[in-house]
């Protein structure tokens, strides 16, 4: 069949807390074979919470691969058996320590497709009070209140260098007409 690839055979190779990685085989359109790694992922979500002042809340933390501090909004990984709209509210109450009335879905982002599962589910955050943040006990963070306008102009000159975040951003700052 074209653009499809059979999977023909599969190693586990790594199985870890957040992820497991398979080394298959898979069989081509055109009968011959090729190797896939592929990182298994149970998928995740991020929520841009806006406020009636068209204000975003987005957190700073520590990146351990890239060594840097990124600004990204609030995300977190499904748990198994999780919806993602009810993973999506977990994650925005602890990191920010924000509930909030309405959970709109902006949609889903596949980060990077060619070696990865993982599917980003996509909230946006309205009618938010404050009640108290939660932190994972190994999750260290700042909460930054920004306009989204501002959020709009980092992420186009590359300060905000996280996708999903980029994503949410224009996504929100599009269906909000700013």
């Amino acid at each position: 069949m074209h653009l499809n690839e059979e999977t023909i055979k599969s190693d586990k190779v790594y199985e870890g807390k957040i992820f497991t990685i398979t080394h298959d085989t898979a069989l081509l359109e055109d009968g011959n074979t090729a190797v896939r790694d592929i990182l298994w992922h149970s998928g995740g979500v991020c929520v841009i919470p806006v406020t009636d002042n068209n204000e975003i809340f987005l957190v700073k933390q520590f990146r351990y691969p890239f060594r840097t501090v990124t600004m990204e909004v609030p995300a977190g990984k499904l748990e198994k058996g999780e919806s993602h709209f009810e993973c999506g509210k977990r994650e925005l109450t602890e990191e920010t320590g924000y509930i909030c009335d309405e959970m709109i879905y902006l949609g889903e982002m596949l980060p990077t497709p060619a070696y990865n599962s993982e599917i980003t589910h996509i909230y946006l955050a309205k009618g938010l009070k404050f009640s108290r943040q939660n932190l994972d006990k190994d999750e260290f963070l700042d909460v930054e209140k920004m306009s989204l306008t501002e959020a709009v102009k980092l992420v186009m000159d590359g300060t905000i260098r996280d996708g999903k975040t980029q994503i949410a951003v224009l996504k929100a700052a599009r269906m909000l007409n700013i």
